[in-house]
């Protein structure tokens, strides 16, 4: 079933996408504000749709393709905005590409070991990377609306480029996986059949 609760949750990711996109239009503290809490809340159905999946066995094939496809929408497009915005200085655009290049590379990655049937376990490091990238860009969404005392664009930058190393780290984790297959010899069709019909 495509409804369940897991993959509504995930849908419900992608749907919040252009609420975040159009809060960031609103002035003042409220676009900022605003946009935050629609991207806490996307985050949170990150981690429910998972448990939720578990705690009912509602695991699906549908879930695992749209799972990340959602979670890579919502950082790459929140990054834009907060690129087009200026809620970001110049210098942390590098992080910010790095994060957006590595989440290209292991899309690709996952596509060619999915077609060879090679699944690619997440790394507790990689958790970790997405877990500060995630409140980097929280920090970074709420910039200079929230608390006078505290540096957020510091506080907010400082953790992009944290999860920037860490994606380098965990990028090369999966690259290096993946080399280990894209040396072994493609199977040759049989007589009759085309490339698109084996496996």
């Amino acid at each position: 079933m495509l409804f369940t609760l897991p993959n509504l949750l995930t849908m419900s990711r992608i749907a919040v996408i252009p609420l975040l996109v159009a809060a960031c239009y609103l002035p003042g503290a409220w676009g900022h504000w605003t946009s935050w809490a629609l991207f806490a809340a996307a985050g949170v159905t990150d981690y429910l749709d998972g448990h939720f999946a578990r705690l009912y066995k509602q695991t699906s094939a549908f879930g695992r393709f749209l799972d990340p496809i959602a979670d890579k929408l919502l950082v790459a497009i929140t990054l834009m905005m907060l690129v087009d915005f200026k809620w970001v200085s110049t210098p942390a655009l590098f992080p910010a590409l790095i994060i957006l290049a590595r989440e290209i590379l292991v899309s690709g990655l996952r596509e060619f070991l999915a077609g060879l049937r090679v699944s690619v376990p997440v790394s507790r490091l990689a958790k970790w990377k997405t877990g500060i990238q995630m409140v980097a860009i929280g920090v970074l969404l709420i910039g200079d609306a929230g608390p006078s005392f505290l540096p957020m664009d510091f506080i907010g930058e400082s953790l992009l480029w944290i999860a920037a190393v860490l994606t380098i780290m965990t990028g090369y984790d999966y690259l290096r996986h993946g080399l280990k297959h894209m040396g072994e010899p493609e199977a040759v069709p049989a007589p009759g059949k085309s490339v698109g019909e084996l496996g």
